[in-house]
């Protein structure tokens, strides 16, 4: 989502310099800085830039730089004559250049005249902005194929480690049958052998990590499936990571078992690298 993009136009009189660039939002944040003279077509642009870039903060600037020797501000030269009269009735003995210096301080001894738009100016701007916002895309392009790269490798990390994981449930299974074993042995009562294995079944069938292996290796390759997807997607791989999140969670707190609860460790590790990573999707 975050990228950079700019463009100038040399103009006979003026250089033109369109920037534009966007960091992450979870939506449309668009703002727009230009010369007075172009305000009227900001409606437009805003239209186009949404369409082009869809979401970020986004900050679009159309900058110029007068390169003209005449200049569109002029002395407003009857206003600094009438200062000056006026000024000689206040300090009759004051110098000449004294009262110039004074005169041309006071309010509207300046004067801008108002340009209007050139079409054929607006039209070759309207290019060097569709180049600005290609070259935004074309940066968010190819930090996309980077976040591809990364989201594979962590990806790969958070089902290596389920795997890991799901080698040690046999000797899991077997400390928690142990240990449950050895608490009966010490107290030193008589225990119905059918009724144990019954109740160890049970208890075993509550810490059964299966199907949320299932549903993570599901989530896994949702995900995977997802950021090869043509269009926005950044929300959808959000609710994705969220729904991995609560299976890795649930193992951890089914493992009972100092090994897989390191190894649940390092998949939220990797999980937290995803999300962070995930704000950058468009």
């Amino acid at each position: 989502m975050t990228g950079f993009g700019k463009a100038s136009l040399q103009l006979p009189t003026k250089k033109i310099t369109v920037e534009v660039k966007s960091l992450n939002s979870k939506g449309l944040d668009l703002n727009v800085r230009m010369p007075s003279v172009y305000r009227e077509m900001e409606l437009g642009l805003r239209t186009q830039i949404s369409t082009r870039l869809e979401r970020g903060k986004i900050d679009f600037g159309i900058y110029v730089e007068s390169t003209a020797e005449q200049t569109s501000t002029k002395v407003n030269v009857p206003v600094v004559k009438n200062y000056i009269a006026q000024l000689k009735e206040v300090y009759p003995d004051a110098d000449e250049t004294e009262l110039m210096k004074m005169a041309v301080r006071m309010p509207d001894t300046l004067k801008t005249e108002r340009e209007e738009i050139d079409e054929n100016d607006w039209e070759q701007i309207q290019v060097i902005i569709e180049e600005a916002l290609q070259n935004i895309l074309t940066f968010r392009k190819d930090e996309g194929e980077s976040l591809e790269k990364e989201f594979n490798l962590r990806i790969g990390n958070i089902r290596q480690y389920m795997n890991d994981a799901l080698a040690l449930d046999p000797e899991r299974v077997q400390a928690i049958k142990d240990r449950l074993q050895t608490a009966i042995a010490e107290l030193q009562v008589n225990v119905d052998e059918n009724r144990f294995e019954q109740e160890l079944i049970y208890y075993l069938e509550k810490l059964d990590i299966t199907e949320e292996k299932v549903r993570l290796t599901n989530h896994l390759d949702y995900f995977l499936e997802t950021i090869k997807g043509t269009e926005a997607n950044g929300r959808k791989l959000g609710f994705i990571t969220q729904e991995m999140g609560r299976e890795i969670n649930t193992m951890g707190s089914k493992s009972n078992h100092a090994q897989m609860q390191k190894l649940v460790v390092m998949m939220k590790d990797e999980l937290e690298k995803i999300k962070e990573q995930v704000l950058n999707v468009l």
